[in-house]
Parts: structure tokens; C-alpha cells; sequence
């Protein structure tokens, strides 16, 4: 008996110890393995009319819909990339020409300001003109700057990797799915019993529900800022309204889209363009992410505003780029099910 005991201890350590071993090995890719999960499960209907239309070619409907991902999600970071990269010449010649003059005399409307513009105009005014001391005043800057940019390289950086990864993965989600299910709802049965079938649904359900709400506010998004670059006069309105819409989950991916755009306005010397733009980014754009995304979000996952805020804030602290997508849906499969377990527990003893 005791030999017995100690090698059902021993056989339980080993297994302990092996899933300690596994989940270090997978640590780093955790967050795209989930993510290629909840890509899987919402691309599935369009993989099975996708194999249909290719008469049972399971492989091949995977890896055109996988390849297809993999464009929606990386090209437009690739497609920025190279935009802004053509436009560095530009972009320096300007910061050049800033350097050796100064800035341009403050615009009247900095004055009208309410509460500040007295104050910023004289602000302003110190660097009009004088390109030396413009240039001190940055160079305090500079070391936060460098800081920042690096940090946010990193966050980028590690996104992308993370997208490309999650994208790579979704294809063998894709290609056994059915097998992967199955297991997965073996396990599930094995640990939460009659429930799981149940459990499974509703993931599901609440997860394609927080994908196509983040979806459609950035859809939304991405259509209204191409309207405002549109009327604006800003090059590239089409491009720049789909960044927009790549970018919409994150907090600041629109601001960092319509404020370029404004600068690039103001740098033009188009003062009341800009001050449309700054106020359509604002009041139009920033106001459907605020808004419209945690309302469409709770609706399709029946699941409170406040959840969802601190799963698209939370998500994107926690995991970077790829969190304003994953944050959201984790919070409202966890909320959805313990919502569940919570109202049979309550139903059983009345039953």
C-alpha cells in the first residue's frame, strides 16, 4: 500500500512538474495562442463556406483564410511603415526649417483660447522667430522623448510579433478544429460535468459578440475619419481613414492618426482646417470609441459598460497592442460564465 501511495505521489509531482515545464516553455506565446483561438472561433463560419465552395480542400480553405488574417491584420503596420518612411525627407526638411527659424508668430485663435490663451500666446511667442532657444526648450525634452519612443517601439514591436504569431497560428486552429473542440469539450466535461456543452456555447457566443462590436466601432471609426480627412483636403484621406480602422482598438491609435493630420494641416498653414479636424477628432471620432464600442461591446455580450472599459484599458496595460482585443474578450467570457454558474446555483435549491 505504501509503495502504491508514494508512486501515485510521485507520478502526481511528475505531471505537476511537467505542466510547470509547458506552461514556462509557452509563457512567451500565450497571448497570441489565445488570440489565434478567438480569431479560430470567429473566422470558423467563413472557413466552412470558404471549404465548401472548395469542394472539402480543408487545407487549402485554411490557408487562404489564415494568409487573409494574416493581410488584415499585419499590412496596415506594414503599409504605415512605409508611408512614413517615404515621407522622412519631408518631415526632416521640416523640422530643419523649424530649427533654423522658429516657430511662426502664435495664430489669433491661440489667444481666444479661454482660461489659457494669454498665457500659451506669450509661451508661444518666446520661440517665434528665434530658432536657437526653440531648440534649448526641446532639448529638454529630448531624454523623456527618447524614453517614450523607445517604450513604445518595444509595445509595438512586441504587438506585431504577437499579431504575426496569433495570425500563424490561427491556420492549425483552422485546420482541426473539430479535433481541437473535441477534446477541449472532453476536458471541460471532465472537470464542470453536464455544463460544459453549455460552457462551450456561451464562449463562444460572447466571444464572436466582442469581436464583431470592436469590429464594427472600428468600422465606424475608420469611415468617419476618412470623411473628415476627405473634406479637410488631407492627402491620402482613404489611407489614413484605414489606419484608423487597424488601429481603433487601441486608446490612442485614432488620436495618433487625426493629430499627425492636424499637424500636417497646421504645418501648411491651414489654421482653420486644423481646428476642424482637431475638433472632428474629438468630438466625432474619439466620442464613437468612447462610446458606441462599449455600448455595442455590452450589447453583443450582454455584459455592463464597466466591464468592457476595463477590459479595453486593462487588456491593452496588460498585454500590449494585441490587449485592447483580447482584455474585452477575456473579461466577457469570464462575466458570461460566471454569470451562468452563478444563476444555476441560485435556480438549484428552488428547483
Amino acid at each position: 500500500m505504501n509503495g502504491s501511495r508514494q508512486d501515485r505521489l510521485l507520478a502526481a509531482l511528475a505531471l505537476i512538474i511537467l505542466a510547470i515545464g509547458c506552461v514556462l516553455v509557452l509563457r512567451p506565446f500565450l497571448t497570441a495562442v489565445l488570440w489565434a483561438a478567438i480569431l479560430a472561433s470567429t473566422a470558423w463560419p467563413g472557413l466552412l463556406a470558404l471549404e465548401r465552395l472548395l469542394k472539402g480542400r480543408r487545407t487549402l480553405a485554411a490557408s487562404l483564410l489564415a494568409v487573409a488574417v494574416t493581410l488584415v491584420l499585419v499590412g496596415p503596420f506594414v503599409i504605415a511603415a512605409m508611408a512614413l518612411a517615404g515621407n522622412v525627407t519631408e518631415l526632416g526638411n521640416a523640422a530643419n526649417a523649424l530649427l533654423q527659424n522658429g516657430l511662426p508668430d502664435a495664430p489669433e485663435w491661440v489667444g481666444h483660447l479661454p482660461l489659457v490663451g494669454d498665457s500659451a500666446t506669450r509661451y508661444w511667442q518666446q520661440f517665434a522667430h528665434d530658432g536657437d532657444r526653440l531648440a534649448e526648450e526641446l532639448a529638454k525634452l529630448a531624454e523623456p522623448a527618447r524614453v517614450a519612443l523607445l517604450s513604445g517601439g518595444q509595445i509595438l514591436g512586441r504587438g506585431l510579433f504577437d499579431l504575426a504569431m496569433s495570425a500563424f497560428l490561427a491556420f492549425f486552429f483552422l485546420l482541426h478544429g473539430e479535433a481541437l473542440a473535441g477534446r477541449l469539450a472532453i476536458a471541460l466535461e471532465r472537470i464542470a460535468g453536464e455544463r460544459a456543452r453549455n460552457m462551450i456555447a456561451l464562449a463562444r457566443g460572447t466571444v464572436t459578440g466582442v469581436i464583431y462590436g470592436i469590429l464594427g466601432t472600428a468600422l465606424a471609426q475608420g469611415v468617419l475619419a476618412g470623411i473628415g480627412f476627405a473634406l479637410a483636403g488631407v492627402p491620402g484621406a482613404a489611407l489614413l481613414g484605414l489606419a484608423t480602422f487597424f488601429l481603433s482598438p487601441l486608446p490612442i491609435g485614432p488620436p495618433l492618426i487625426w493629430g499627425g493630420a492636424a499637424l500636417w494641416l497646421f504645418q501648411a498653414g491651414d489654421t482653420g482646417w486644423t481646428l476642424f479636424i482637431v475638433a472632428w477628432g474629438i468630438f466625432v471620432i474619439s466620442m464613437v470609441d468612447n462610446f458606441l464600442k462599449p455600448i455595442i461591446i455590452s450589447r453583443g455580450a450582454q455584459m455592463p459598460l464597466a466591464v468592457v472599459f476595463l477590459g479595453i484599458f486593462g487588456g491593452a496595460i496588460a498585454f500590449g497592442l494585441i490587449g485592447a482585443f483580447l482584455g474585452p474578450t477575456l473579461l466577457a467570457l469570464g462575466y458570461r460564465l460566471l454569470s451562468e454558474w452563478t444563476a444555476r446555483s441560485d435556480a438549484q435549491p428552488g428547483s
